[in-house]
C-alpha cells in the first residue's frame, strides 16, 4: 500500500516554503509546525485537518506549505485533497486531478496508490479527483476512516485539506476521523460571528481543535501576509 510511483512536479503555486526558504513567511510556516506538535503533546498526531471558516481565507495555501515543512523535518507526509468541490492541490503540484481522493471512495480504481503521487522529497499527495455527485456522503463514510487509519499506519503525518465549516457540511463528517484540526481565519476577511460559528460546529462534531492560525497579518515591520499561531479563538475584544 502508498507505494512510490515517479512523478514530476511544475510550478508550484503560493509554495513559499520551497520558492522562498528564507522568507517570514516560511519562518511563521515553521513556527506553526512547532506549536501544532506541541499542541499534540498529549497525543499522537497521525491525522491532521485544516480548514476555515468560509471560503477565501488560505486553509489550502497553509495546509501545502505545512505539508512541505513536515517533510522538511523528515517525516513522510501525505497531504490530501479533501475539498472535493473546489479542489487546489492538484494545481499547486502540477499533478493531473482525473484519478485522486474520490476516484477510490467511489470506486472508480481499486488500488489507492494510483491516486497518490510523490511531490517533494518526503511529501506525497493525493488530489481530490473528479468531483462526486455526493461528496459529503464520500468524506463522511466508513471507507474514508479506513483510509485515514491506514493513511496514518504508513505516513509520519497525514495533512487534510478540507473544505470550509460554514457553506458545506463535508468538514463536520471528517472531523471525529481526525486527530487534530486546525483552524484558518484571515484578517479582514473573517467575522467574528462566522469564525465563532465554525468553532461551535467543529466542538458539536466533537472535532479535535488544536488552535487557530491568523493568516495574512499585515505588521508594521513586513508588508507581506504571514501567519501567526494561537489556541484560542476570536472574541469580542479587539
Amino acid at each position: 500500500m502508498f507505494k512510490r510511483k515517479k512523478t514530476t512536479l511544475t510550478a508550484p503555486i503560493n509554495l513559499t516554503t520551497i520558492n522562498d526558504p528564507s522568507s517570514v513567511i516560511t519562518e511563521q510556516i515553521k513556527t506553526l509546525r512547532t506549536n501544532i506538535n506541541f499542541a499534540a503533546t498529549d497525543q499522537k498526531l497521525k491525522t491532521l485537518m485544516v480548514t476555515s471558516a468560509t471560503l477565501g481565507e488560505g486553509k489550502s495555501t497553509v495546509s501545502a506549505n505545512l505539508a512541505v515543512e513536515y517533510a522538511n523535518e523528515g517525516l513522510k507526509v501525505l497531504l490530501v485533497d479533501a475539498d472535493l468541490r473546489r479542489p487546489t492541490v492538484h494545481k499547486t503540484f502540477g499533478i493531473s486531478n482525473q484519478r485522486g481522493l474520490s476516484s477510490w471512495l467511489g470506486h472508480q480504481i481499486q488500488d489507492v496508490n494510483k491516486a497518490i503521487h510523490p511531490a517533494v522529497g518526503n511529501l506525497f499527495v493525493m488530489p481530490s479527483g473528479p468531483k462526486p455527485p455526493n461528496p459529503a456522503e464520500l468524506l463522511g463514510s466508513k471507507l474514508m476512516g479506513a483510509f485515514l487509519k491506514a493513511a496514518g499506519e504508513q505516513f509520519g503525518v497525514v495533512i487534510v485539506d478540507a473544505p470550509p465549516i460554514l457553506p458545506v457540511t463535508d468538514s463536520q463528517l471528517l472531523a471525529n476521523k481526525i486527530d487534530g484540526t486546525v483552524l484558518v481565519v484571515r484578517q479582514n476577511v473573517a467575522q467574528k460571528v462566522a469564525v465563532r460559528d465554525a468553532v461551535a460546529a467543529l466542538k458539536q462534531a466533537h472535532a479535535t481543535i488544536l488552535g487557530t492560525v491568523l493568516n495574512d497579518v499585515q505588521s508594521k515591520h513586513h508588508q507581506n501576509g504571514y501567519y501567526g499561531y494561537s489556541n484560542g479563538y476570536y472574541s469580542d475584544e479587539s
